[in-house]
């Protein structure tokens, strides 16, 4: 109880220091417990809607997948013929069936040819008003559509693009373009999780999305009173013999969960693993606080063990402080977590994917693991100081304030670290001499966690050369004042290096991930550079089909030389060996394409392969199954004949763009593949005549105006796009280690204020023999910029040796220009700066405001 009471007074006499530690573990709880409730909310709502929206029994063609997508080589549903439905009407155990179609390879736009589409990656979806549709959609505004010149528009859609009765609505499919006006407005019944739903009637949705009346994509089929869903797929299953896709509503659910997962998963599991890196962050603040709380109290303690407590009782009082700080920053860690997962909810509304609080779910396990993990990492880092604290003697309480120095501890430690950076080195030269990517990253893997945990350790002994470089640098131009400042940085190295080691790991993978993403942007352009000789790409955004009439209007662009067409043929191989490779696929172009992309071949030349009956192969697929030039590949083309195609190029792995491809004509394709079930192109190659190169782009983006579904873009264009698309992932990373850094800025705050306390006697008689306040106050800013520096020299360093090794594995996918982005690596420096400024406001202003004499008189 004695213990106890001890702990209880210590913790509330510290109160203001516990806070700044209390909010680190605050802020990784939070982050944590967020991120399941968030997770946990968007499954419970996708499982709602699944749920509902699916009929008992869903029947669609054989070919279609199972979350009903539509098929990307001729931008049409699989479909099945409506005779279908009245045979499913005539099984026992069917009430009703009733036959839908819809399609998710679309484009709608408005009147001004702006595309109405999500901007949250959910899909665009055109379909006919129906029965199912109707239990979760309610029309609110006009009415359901009548005739081919009506379409109704889900509210949300409207909504964000200011849509209202009468509007002109463009559906743009591989059939054509099909214009109607809003007749209606529906409501989602449930939660709309992004969306966007367009509605025409039966008729006219069968004309323009598959280009024919008379099918259906889908039959829903509800169940008699009685008759269960499975024994219903049995029934209909005998009905309809083979040929069909007949599934459950739970199946039908779960197929549509699974994709969901997929996704959660990957978001769940990168945020956690950023929180992680906050609760790591967290831990040398918290090892710092008790670290100095210790060093304070060492007369206390000294005193305590002179009256008779034993080393135990120590231990355990500090222990008990460090329980009390995780208990309450955890507990107040899981209510700031419920309120993180809310804004992230209000913020996937505004990208457009709608989450309502009513199926806000906080499992009981999310509480449970806040306060748990938040509890054991918050004792486990204060158990160094604490078994520090038990080990100081009575006769410490006869000395100043403040345990000497252990300088034994200080060379194993130093001699550890070494052993560690140095094996982690070691690790970085392995995966950076590496010929496989799996083992290099291995490597990479191990050299990282190595060299971090290497320069956390030794720390204190960098912290002695690398501030007092610093301070010859950024702090002599002081005078007095920075000589003060560099001093005191260096006369406690452990605790410099400590809260350095914070801000050096946020920074250390915002340097790696820097140098990875700019290596990567730069490795495309130079592969963009040396191969693609075509000067425009004709592509959709969203990896849909190009159609006929865009295709016409492509080749009749004036002032082009040439126009390379270019096709996916999925299609199964029988290879020398003897071998069956399925789900293979050939891409299909017209000869010019040897031109337009300048693939590098290892054996043979590329523009043989486009010859009669020939094709091309890739080294490595060359490789496993003994292909030489001139061998016979069997190819069975989907829904075409089999082919005996002669190999007259094998092309290199060491390739970016096109990686992997299998090359042949679209002549000796066109000769096995019956025309309607050719493929429509995926993309297409244009190049200017001479010197034409300007007016044939503007000409490009006239032919195109019709067709807002396409993108033309010059290698300027595409250059841009794949930078920006690196660009946002980074920025997105990037904004979740902001999270670690603000944890670390905490740290250096911590730090400051309670070295301002340790020094309080010494900072009154500085004052005292003349030391001015705005000196005193500049004293302790340029301790924290000079900690901070320190900080993100350390970080940016191994960084960027992080970054340089991975590039060298990214070398071996063809990726091979390193690139440091040196103007990104220096404004971190420098802002590294202005956040030791910041961090040193408030214990700077602390110090200012002390009374000197009662400063003095501090023992």
């Amino acid at each position: 109880m004695t213990v106890l009471k001890t702990s209880l007074r210590n913790f509330l006499a510290h109160k203001g220091r516990m806070a700044l530690s209390a909010i680190a573990v605050l802020l990784s709880v939070a982050f944590v417990c967020g991120t399941l409730v968030f997770t946990d909310t968007m499954n419970t709502t996708f499982d709602k809607l699944f749920q509902v929206t699916s009929s008992d029994v869903t029947v669609s063609a054989k070919g279609a997948s199972d979350t009903g997508e539509t098929t990307s080589d001729t931008g049409k549903p699989p479909v099945l013929p409506a005779a279908v439905v009245g045979k499913i009407e005539r099984t026992p155990g069917v009430k009703s069936a009733e036959g839908t179609v819809f399609s998710t390879s679309v484009t709608v736009v408005d009147g001004d040819k702006e595309k109405l589409s999500p901007t949250s990656g959910a899909p665009t979806i055109v379909g006919n008003w129906n029965a199912n549709d109707a239990r979760t959609m309610k029309i609110t505004t006009g009415a359901a559509p009548q005739g081919a010149g009506q379409i109704m528009v889900d509210a949300d859609t409207a909504k964000k693009h200011h849509l209202k009765l009468g509007d002109d609505i463009g559906v743009i499919t591989a059939v054509g373009t099909h214009h109607a006006r809003v007749s209606g407005i529906a409501t989602f019944t449930v939660t709309n999780p992004g969306a966007a739903i367009f509605y025409l009637d039966t008729k006219t949705a069968q004309q323009a999305l598959v280009g024919t009346t008379g099918v259906f994509t889908n039959v829903n089929v509800t169940a008699d009173q009685g008759v269960t869903d499975a024994r219903l797929k049995r029934d209909v299953s005998a009905a309809l013999g083979t040929g069909y896709k007949v599934q459950t509503a739970k199946e039908v659910a779960d197929a549509n969960q699974q994709d969901v997962k997929s996704f959660l998963d990957v978001m769940r599991y990168a945020m956690l693993g950023f929180a992680g890196i906050a609760f790591l962050v967290g831990i040398f603040l918290i090892i710092n606080t008790f670290s100095m709380l210790v060093a304070q109290r060492t007369r206390e303690i000294g005193l305590m063990r002179a009256i008779g407590s034993s080393r135990r009782q120590v231990n355990r009082s500090v222990l008990i402080e460090a329980l009390l700080l995780g208990v309450v920053g955890s507990v107040l860690g899981v209510g700031a977590g419920v309120g993180i997962a809310v804004g992230l909810m209000k913020l996937m509304g505004q990208i457009g994917m709608h989450l309502s609080t009513d199926d806000l779910t906080v499992a009981w396990t999310t509480p449970v693991a806040g306060v748990v993990l938040g509890v054991v990492v918050t004792v486990l880092a204060a158990y160094l100081p604490a078994r520090r604290a038990g080990k100081i003697s009575p006769m410490a309480a006869l000395r100043d304030a403040g345990a000497p120095a252990d300088a034994r501890a200080g060379v194993i430690r130093a001699v550890i670290g070494l052993v560690l950076t140095g094996a982690g080195a070691a690790g970085l030269a392995a995966a950076a001499a590496s010929d496989h990517a799996t083992t290099g990253s291995a490597w990479l893997g191990l050299g990282i966690v190595l060299t971090l945990i290497g320069f956390v350790v030794i720390g204190p002994l960098l912290a002695s050369g690398v501030v007092r470089v610093l301070g010859a640098i950024v702090l002599r131009v002081f005078g007095p004042v920075g000589r003060m400042a560099e001093r005191n940085a260096l006369r406690n190295p452990r605790r410099t290096g400590a809260t350095g080691a914070a801000l050096m790991i946020g920074l250390a993978l915002v340097a790696c991930l820097s140098v990875v993403g700019s290596s990567m942007v730069a490795s495309a352009t130079d592969q963009l550079d040396k191969t693609v000789g075509a000067d425009f790409i004709v592509q959709s955004d969203n990896g849909s089909v190009i159609t006929p009439q865009a295709v016409d209007a492509l080749k009749s662009t004036p002032g082009l030389e040439r126009v390379t067409e270019y096709k996916i043929l999925p299609v199964t191989m029988t290879t020398p060996d003897g071998k069956v490779s399925k789900n293979e696929s050939l891409n299909a172009a017209d000869p010019s394409y040897a031109e337009d992309l300048r693939t590098k071949t290892v054996q043979g030349d590329l523009a043989d392969a486009y010859g009669a009956d020939s094709m091309s192969v890739f080294a490595g697929f060359a490789k496993d199954h003994g292909i030489k030039l001139g061998s016979k590949v069997g190819v069975a083309f989907k829904d075409g004949r089999t082919a005996e195609l002669t190999v007259r190029a094998i092309t290199s792995d060491e390739v970016v763009v096109d990686k992997g491809a299998m090359y042949v004509s679209i002549a000796t394709a066109k000769k096995y593949v019956p025309a309607d079930k050719m493929p429509l192109d995926l993309l297409f190659f244009a190049t200017a005549k001479e010197g034409q190169q300007d007016a044939a782009y503007k000409a490009l983006k006239a032919s195109l105006h019709d067709y807002p579904q396409y993108t033309v873009r010059d290698q300027t264009d595409y250059k841009q796009a794949l930078k920006d698309q690196i660009g946002q992932l980074l920025n997105l990373i990037y904004g979740l280690l902001a999270l670690a850094i603000i944890v670390a800025v905490l740290g250096v705050v911590n730090t400051l204020a309670l070295s301002v306390v340790e020094r309080t006697r010494e900072i009154g008689l500085m004052r005292a023999i003349g030391l001015s306040r705005r000196q005193l106050r500049r004293m302790i800013r340029l301790e924290s910029v000079v900690i901070a520096l320190f900080g993100a020299l350390l970080g940016l360093g191994l960084g960027m040796g992080w970054g340089a090794t991975a590039q060298k594995l990214l070398a071996l996918q063809g990726l091979k220009v390193l690139d440091i982005p040196w103007p990104t690596i220096i404004t971190v420096f420098i802002a590294s700066a202005f956040v030791g400024l910041f961090a040193a406001l408030i214990p700077a202003f602390r110090a200012g405001r002390m009374n000197v004499l009662s400063a003095i008189a501090t023992e």
